[in-house]
């Protein structure tokens, strides 16, 4: 691995560059019309409710990539995990471990805040990271179904 590699935990005027990657992020996975998030909403969540943490993923001063994880919790564990909503490594910076580098990185922060687990989804159809995936040691959940609903749906339920 490149030993330019570093990490630099995002700050709120990194927004626009959070939000940056989120839309790389978005294109790659074929579903950059469901990006509804603004850097305002980014500001809200990130960094005055402090529900979600974002890092960099730098080469030599330059961002390029990021992962943004949050803590789930686990009753059957009984401790908190670690969720890793995104990770992205611009398409250039790919292949040269960095990926790698970014789990290590949040396995880190896993074991030191006593996680009791580090979880993710991924599209079915992404098997250059599901590849990676399973070859540092994930297990595909395969008996698992994620059950999603959106604000109007909740709204509704919630009536």
């Amino acid at each position: 691995m490149n030993n330019d590699l570093l990490f630099r935990n995002a700050e709120k005027n990194d927004i626009p560059l959070i939000l940056h990657f989120i839309k790389e992020l978005a294109s790659y996975e074929k579903m950059s019309d469901e990006v509804i998030a603004t850097e305002d909403i980014l500001n809200h969540w990130i960094f005055e409710e402090k529900k979600a943490e974002v890092f960099f993923v730098m080469e030599k001063s330059k961002e390029i990539g990021f992962a943004l994880f949050f803590h789930n919790f686990s009753t059957f564990v009984g401790r908190a995990g670690l969720y890793v909503e995104d990770v992205y490594i611009m398409p250039e910076y790919r292949k040269k471990g960095y990926g790698k580098a970014v789990f290590k990185k949040l396995a880190q922060i896993a074991v030191e805040r006593g996680c009791g687990r580090m979880e993710w989804s991924c599209l079915n159809w992404n098997k250059p990271s599901i590849d990676f995936y399973t070859h540092i040691g994930a297990v595909p959940m395969s008996e698992w179904t994620v059950y999603r609903l959106t604000k109007d749906k909740i709204k509704k339920l919630a009536e």
